[in-house]
């Protein structure tokens, strides 16, 4: 069974940080060119990074670039996302996404809210 689990999403003040992670399982991680999306209430979902199978590519929305890093370990099948610098506008619902040919897996989602 495909599971893409996210965690540590909550509440930040601007300006702080935040480490989301993703552990996968039912499917070859390791193929799999990971992302992260987010979406906003009232907003349509947006790609926030993505790292390739083997974690020697990323690339990141311009408003995220020098703020996100997106990572991977294979040997834990997880994928996180480090969020630097948190501003209200990043407050949304963090989605992992796997991707390979046809196969397209989403998690459950985790909410961050950054807020004073």
């Amino acid at each position: 069974q495909v599971q893409l689990v996210e965690s540590g999403g909550g509440l930040v003040q601007p300006g702080g940080s935040l480490r989301l992670s993703c552990a996968a399982s039912g499917f070859t991680f390791s193929r799999y060119v990971m992302k992260w999306y987010r979406q906003a209430p009232g907003k349509e979902r947006e790609l926030v990074a993505a790292i390739s199978n083997t974690g020697g590519s990323t690339n990141y929305a311009d408003s995220m670039k020098g703020r996100f890093t997106i990572s991977r370990d294979n040997a834990k099948n997880t994928v996180y996302l480090q969020m630097n610098s948190l501003k209200h506008e990043d407050t949304a619902v963090y989605y992992c996404n796997a991707l390979y040919f046809l196969n397209d897996y989403w998690g459950q989602g985790t909410q961050v809210t950054v807020s004073s």
